[in-house]
Order: structure tokens, then sequence, then C-alpha cells
């Protein structure tokens, strides 16, 4: 069963960032993890992890994660030549990851195609950054650029979304902070790639205005893994989501 099909089996649209930093990083991870875990579809995890911690104990992570039954992501951003690339998918797909997320900047050809050859053969999944959830993402991904393929100037997270649809990816990234550019996303991507959308609570995005946008998975860090009980509030953003989505369905 692909990523994509796992993902979907969820009963969550909450994918919890352990965005920690600090001492004692694998066990306050393995603390939230315990708390929160009811609550969600899957773990995301950054370099906020993966730096400090060594591969063992991001495996150590990870089957915490599974033993719990939910996925595991590592937001790596994988964005240099192909052959690093690969090494760098081997090493995170050896610590048992079921996903990882691709810069398109890189390209195809001798950049992400080792990655999603990789994926496929290891039935692995590869989420595609379309368009980031920082103020600063408007700079370069809503930059006007040629495209080579259709000899017209498009956005270049246009091009992007474009490119997690002839790649087949198995989601694409748009910040929940741009909701008009989610909505735009999501019609590009005609229901066939599901989104995942950063960028909830702290950095302004809306629940309810990205699901209606067209999010099909809420990535959350800080407003639940700074939080004092991060249960609660875990929980309480899954009772939203849902009560959100029964309303979007006119149930």
């Amino acid at each position: 069963m692909s990523f994509a099909e796992l993902m979907s089996k969820s009963k969550s649209r909450i994918i919890l960032a352990l965005d920690l930093t600090g001492p004692s990083l694998l066990d306050r991870a393995l603390k939230i993890l315990d708390e929160v875990y009811p609550y969600v579809s899957a773990v995301k995890v950054n370099r906020h992890l993966s730096v400090p911690l060594n591969i063992e104990e991001l495996s150590k992570l990870v089957h915490a994660i599974h033993d719990r039954g939910l996925l595991a992501i590592m937001d790596c951003k994988i964005n240099d030549v192909g052959s690093t690339n690969k090494v760098m998918a081997e090493l995170f797909f050896h610590a048992g990851f079921d996903a990882l997320t691709a810069s398109p900047f890189t390209g195809w050809k001798e950049g992400l195609e080792p990655v999603f050859n990789l994926a496929k053969d290891n039935s692995r999944g590869i989420l595609v950054l379309v368009y980031m959830s920082h103020e600063g993402a408007s700079e370069n991904y809503e930059r006007l650029v040629l495209d080579r393929s259709s000899i017209s100037y498009k956005r270049m997270y246009e091009i992007f979304a474009e490119k997690a649809l002839l790649w087949r990816a198995d989601g694409a990234i748009v910040g929940a902070t741009r909701p008009r550019i989610l909505a735009e996303v999501k019609r590009l991507l005609k229901g066939k790639i599901p989104i995942y959308s950063p960028g909830i609570i702290v950095q302004g995005g809306s629940i309810e205005v990205s699901l209606k946008a067209g999010a099909d998975y809420l990535i959350v860090g800080r407003a639940i893994v700074e939080a004092p009980n991060p249960s609660q509030v875990a929980a309480n953003l899954n009772r939203l989501v849902e009560e959100t989505l029964a309303r979007l369905r006119g149930g």
C-alpha cells in the first residue's frame, strides 16, 4: 500500500510537527508523542531533530511513531545533486521514515529522479514543496518565470504544482498562510494529489479557511509542542477539524 493510501485511511487530518529545541530532545519527543498520538495521523520530523540526533536515535523515534499506528515523515527538503539526494533518501528510509519532503528547485534529471525511483521501489512517499508558509516565501515562489515546456510565463508555485503532478508525487506542500494560492494549487492538482499545509495557528494559518481552500492535511507544530498540555490542544484541534469538515460537507 502506498504512503498516500495509508494516509487516506487515517482518522485524523492533523500531522504533528515535532519541532523541538533544547536538551533531552529524544526523551521529550517521545513524551509528546505519547500524549498526542491518538489525535494525529502522522509525525513530521525536521532539522530540529535530524541535526542533533544521530541516525540510531531517529530510528528509535520512528519505531515509536510506528508502534502507535502513525506514519513518519522526514522534512529534509531534498535539494541537491542526484547522487547526494539518493544517499540522503537511503539513510532516512533505512531509519524507517515513510515519506520525505523534496524541493522541486533541484529539477528532475540528476536531481529528484533517483529519489522518486528509490521511494517507488521501497513503497515510500515523496512530498513536493510547492509553497512555503513563511512571509518571505512570496519573494521566489510567486516569481514570474518563463516555463520552457509551455513557452508561457507562470508563477513559480504553479510550475512546482505541475511538476508534482507530472512526477506523481504523494503530496504537495502549500502553506496554510496563503489560502488563495492554496485554492489555486488545489485546482491545478485536479484532485489527484493531496495537499499538506503547514503554518497553522502560530504562523497565522486558519484551520477552517485552509480546509475550505483545499488542504487535505494540516501540519501543526509549535501550537502543540509548546503548549502546557499538548494532549488537550491536539484533541481540541482534532475536534475542530472534524467539525469544520462536517460543516463543509453540509452535514
